[in-house]
C-alpha cells in the first residue's frame, strides 16, 4: 500500500460520510476503497424507505470501482462518524468485499471517539470457501 496510507483513506471514507442519504437511520457512514493501481473508490449509505433496498457505503464504492473497470482492490478504510464505537462492515458487505479483495487486505474502521480498528478482510470474513467455486 504505497500509494496512499490507513490514514488518508480514512480521512478519504470520513469526508465520504458527508455525502450520506441517511434520513431514516441517521447513521451516516463512509468508505474509502484503494484500487490495485492506486485509484481511491469513495461510497457512502444511501437509504431508502424500503430499508431492503438501502445500500451500504463499502458495497457502494465497490460497485463504483467495478463499474469503472477496477476488478482488484487492496486495502479499505470505513468511517461512521453517528457511532462513538467502531462499526465494522455488515454480513453482505463481507461477502462483496472478499470477492474483489486478498484475504490478507488492511481494513480499518472507526467511529467519533477517535477508536479506530485494524484488520483485514481475511480476519472479517474467515473460512472464504467461496473463493473455491471460482
Amino acid at each position: 500500500m504505497d500509494t496512499v496510507s490507513m490514514d488518508e483513506l480514512y480521512r478519504r471514507a470520513l469526508a465520504a460520510a458527508e455525502a450520506a442519504y441517511a434520513p431514516y437511520s441517521r447513521f451516516r457512514v463512509g468508505a474509502a476503497l484503494l484500487a490495485e493501481d492506486g485509484a481511491v473508490f469513495l461510497g457512502c449509505n444511501v437509504e431508502n424507505r424500503s430499508y431492503g433496498l438501502t445500500v451500504c457505503a463499502e458495497r457502494s464504492a465497490v460497485f463504483k470501482g467495478v463499474s469503472e473497470g477496477r476488478r482488484r482492490f487492496t486495502a479499505l478504510a470505513i468511517a461512521t462518524p453517528d457511532s462513538f464505537h467502531p462499526v465494522g462492515p455488515c454480513g453482505a458487505c463481507r461477502q462483496v468485499l472478499s470477492e474483489f479483495m486478498p484475504p490478507d487486505a488492511p481494513v480499518r474502521f472507526g467511529g467519533s471517539s477517535g477508536e479506530k480498528v485494524d484488520t483485514t478482510i481475511g480476519v472479517l470474513y474467515p473460512y472464504d470457501s467461496l473463493h473455491d467455486l471460482a
